[in-house]
């Protein structure tokens, strides 16, 4: 089963689909993934154990956090990119996800959650650290999600030839401690103790 970000044509519809609706699948790209698709994950969080919980990106989000709250008088649909309103929602909304509130509840918990790598490091073949993103294509062909969709990942040790875009799964604590790149502000932070290819059926 995969999961997919409705068309909207406009950059600004685009940084609003980012998290709250669709974009179109794209073109494929490593792994055979559209941009805009997400991985299957546990649909709930399982039980804790020994070990870790797997759980989805929404388990990141905090349940009274509504990322829209500012613009519902507005209607998105009729903004145009040279409209100066919408310019100005666009900044809006780019600040509200900048500082996305993160779930506290998920502090310290023993997460295994499926993304894609978007390397911090230029050098590939020694990656240290990354982010952690829910869909194909954020940061690279899309805008980035909130602030609470991202996790700041710092593997045990540097990643291998790691692929742009590459699907994993990563274990490891979650911390909820904001972190500033150059994709933008970051909810999440891991020391991940394991980092693995992301295997589904039928790729």
């Amino acid at each position: 089963m995969r999961f997919f970000m409705l068309s909207l044509r406009s950059p600004f519809s685009l940084l609003v689909a980012a998290m709250l609706t669709s974009i179109t699948p794209g073109a494929l790209g490593a792994g055979g993934y559209q941009i805009g698709e997400r991985l299957p994950s546990a649909n709930a969080p399982t039980p804790p154990t020994a070990d870790y919980r797997e759980i989805g990106w929404d388990a990141l989000l905090p349940a009274d956090w509504d990322p829209m709250k500012a613009f519902k008088k507005l209607d998105l649909s009729k903004l145009k990119d040279s409209d100066p309103k919408a310019m100005e929602a666009m900044d809006q909304l780019k600040a509200a996800w900048n500082t996305a509130p993160v779930e506290p509840k998920m502090n310290g918990v023993r997460v295994r959650i499926p993304g894609f790598i978007v390397s911090l490091d230029t050098n590939l073949d020694r990656v240290k650290e990354f982010l952690l993103v829910p869909y194909f294509g954020a940061c690279i062909h899309v805008p980035p999600p909130p602030a609470n969709q991202m996790i700041h990942v710092f593997p045990k040790k540097p990643l291998r030839n790691a692929q742009i875009m590459g699907a994993v799964w990563v274990s490891g604590t979650l911390e909820t401690t904001f972190s500033h790149t150059d994709f933008g502000e970051v909810g999440y932070r891991m020391k991940a103790d394991g980092v693995e290819p992301y295997k589904e059926k039928g790729r």
